[in-house]
């Protein structure tokens, strides 16, 4: 087995296995915020990222549907087996943690880049399977759709 053959079967073990953790903390119940914290005033950023949590946890579906989505792509970049499907499906994800981090947390720039990483660990594996990616999209005749 090749270096980079090694180095992308650990890449997708590693990244998989952060979005199971990720996925499956969705799950985890948190205690309660202390009382004291109600007649704080907090600073903008943190008032946008409690609304937008708050109201992912609020639909009472999307926040544990987050979690399975991730838990599903990282399981199926450890499997190896679907790992392209897995990566293929974790773009949006991946994208949107960045994202996140990137307008309401810009001053966070440890965290900033950490997200990116992930990022762009997750469009690397891309690119390492973009012959499959290829030959799955853009072959045939794109003309064969009006005929």
């Amino acid at each position: 087995m090749s270096k980079i053959r090694i180095l992308i079967l650990v890449t997708r073990i590693a990244l998989g296995g952060l979005f199971v953790y990720a996925g499956a903390q969705k799950f985890v119940p948190k205690p309660p915020r202390p009382a004291a914290e109600q007649g704080v005033e907090l600073p903008d950023h943190v008032v946008k990222i409690k609304s937008m949590i708050g109201g992912l946890k609020g639909t009472g579906y999307f926040w544990p549907q987050l979690g399975v989505a991730e838990i599903v792509c990282g399981l199926l970049l450890i499997s190896q087996l679907y790992a392209l499907l897995g990566a293929v499906m974790l773009v949006p994800l991946s994208l949107n943690i960045f994202l996140f981090h990137l307008y309401l947390e810009p001053h966070e720039v440890g965290e900033l880049i950490q997200t990116g990483f992930y990022l762009l660990v997750n469009l690397a594996l891309l690119a390492y399977d973009y012959p499959k990616l290829k030959t799955a999209f853009l072959t045939g005749d794109a003309g064969s759709i009006n005929n």
